[in-house]
């Protein structure tokens, strides 16, 4: 199930509100495990089998936190005490890595060992990728380091460590939540009409975001890649790489938009996961800007514990190197994704060790253009899981094996979506946020305006539906 469905919006969602709403408000606790029982159903549409599995990973890293509690806060500390205070904490993420590495990883390995003479006969598995397996195990992995961290308390009621997991709002693809910073929400949470007349005003932001705009710009740029190619114009080839630039982008901060909102309609406060990365002055701005909770994830839980930049250049860029590696292999068991972690590891040296500060001192223009171009690039890299088909890509842009420059279809196709290129480049900018909020603090009227906009768009979204075939959101994949 997906929020941009007729039965997400029509069916799970009000039979979600009414049974968590019929809860009072002092019975928090069973709040929570009504969104604990709602959300294992979101998921358990689309997951039968593998919902299995994650209940299966919320008990056991549920029962090594209390361990860790246990021994890490014992009042005599003894070297047993920490040793097995540490000991639930590398089995709670070796196992929870393991189940993720041998779904999501298993036959990417088995393929790449098949190469060697010998081991050609081992078997593949052809496993499915449990949904949002990704997402969810890193939330499961943040609640035992933080607490082994010292950074969270120990959650005793099993109903809310479950509803942390599984809360269907960002199960499927984040924004990855860490448990110190829904600790204090899961125990006590104020849920009020302002709050929640925001999250709908941002669930329906996202949902516009989703349906009219990452959607239009998904089946643009799937008609570029569906040129052969031997009919492809060097023009054509950039057009395609800048639609699916706005698709991911609007199809991701589109389903974070839409997770966020719904938070806020429970309660929850989540961090923002974009802030309008497409204006980025740099490689290493665009990175502080975009998928910020992945981010963070890695800053907090591998980048710093490995000694940051705290330390000699060399283990620095070691620790660098780390980071990137997983962050491209995160994203999916396939070389591209690899290659993409490692190539944005690469730009971001560069820009440690001596460009960022030369960049500095560029026109600002000239920043935006150098970051865009290299963002370009890095999407080639990241949608091409056939790295074969993403050189042929790659040398096309360049006018290599291409039948011409440009074309008249190739004319045609910017004159008519000249307008809505227009609209997705306002759009990724804070100028509309900024010039909302302006309107909405100083004006009755311009509230009404909103309100009955926010309509419009939900109507527009919905009718869209109706008249469409399954479009799932992007990150669903990873």
């Amino acid at each position: 199930m997906v929020f941009s469905s007729l039965e997400f919006l029509f069916l799970y969602l009000p039979v979600t509100l009414i049974a968590y709403f019929a809860v009072p408000p002092k019975y928090l606790k069973w709040r929570n495990v009504v969104l604990f029982v709602v959300s294992l159903i979101f998921y358990g549409w689309g997951e039968r089998i593998y919902v299995w599995l994650m209940l299966g990973s919320i008990i056991l890293s549920y029962l090594c936190g209390l361990g860790i509690d246990k021994y890490k806060n014992c009042p005599e500390q003894t070297d047993r005490t920490r040793r097995l205070a540490k000991f639930y904490m590398i089995l709670a993420v070796v196992i929870n890595i393991s189940i993720l590495g041998f779904f999501k990883y298993y036959d990417f390995f088995v393929t790449n060992l098949r190469l060697i003479p010998g081991l050609q006969n081992l078997p593949l598995l052809g496993l499915s990728l449990p949904i949002g397996i990704s997402f969810y195990t890193f939330q499961i992995l943040s609640y035992d380091l933080d607490l082994y961290m010292g950074n969270a308390k120990v959650q005793y009621n099993i109903a809310s460590f479950g509803a942390y997991v599984t809360l269907f709002p960002q199960l499927i693809a984040g924004p990855i939540v860490r448990y110190q910073d829904v600790d204090d929400m899961l125990r006590e949470r104020n849920e009020n009409v302002a709050l929640m007349a925001s999250g709908l005003r941002t669930f329906i932001a996202g949902f516009g975001k989703k349906i009219l705009l990452a959607n239009t710009a998904g089946a643009l740029w799937d008609s570029f890649k569906n040129v052969p190619a031997d009919e492809r114009t060097v023009v054509g080839c950039w057009l395609g790489i800048v639609f699916y630039t706005f698709q991911i982008y609007f199809d991701f901060s589109a389903y974070s938009d839409m997770a966020i909102g719904l938070g806020k309609v429970f309660g929850f406060k989540f961090l923002e996961n974009f802030n309008y990365p497409y204006i980025a002055k740099s490689i290493t701005d665009f990175w502080r800007r975009w998928h910020m909770s992945l981010s963070t994830w890695f800053r907090e839980y591998i980048y710093f514990p490995l000694g940051g930049s705290r330390t000699t250049t060399l283990k620095t860029y070691r620790n660098l190197f780390i980071v990137w590696f997983c962050t491209g292999f995160w994203h999916g068991a396939s070389w591209n994704y690899i290659i993409w972690g490692l190539y944005y590891f690469v730009l971001l040296v560069i820009e440690k060790t001596f460009l960022l500060k030369r960049l500095q001192k560029a026109p600002a223009w000239m920043q935006h253009v150098y970051t865009l171009f290299f963002v370009f690039f890095g999407w080639l890299i990241f949608v091409f899981e056939d790295s074969a088909a993403g050189w042929v890509w790659l040398t096309n842009m360049f006018g290599v094996n291409t039948v011409a420059f440009i074309s008249m279809a190739n004319v045609y196709d910017i004159l008519r979506n000249l307008v809505f290129i227009a609209i997705m480049c306002i759009a990724a900018t804070p100028h509309p946020r900024n010039f909302f909020y302006r309107l909405y603090e100083k004006s009755a009227a311009a509230r009404t305006c909103f309100a009955c906009a926010s309509f419009g768009i939900l109507v527009l979204g919905v009718a869209y539906l109706v008249d469409s075939s399954f479009n799932p959101f992007l990150y669903f994949r990873f």
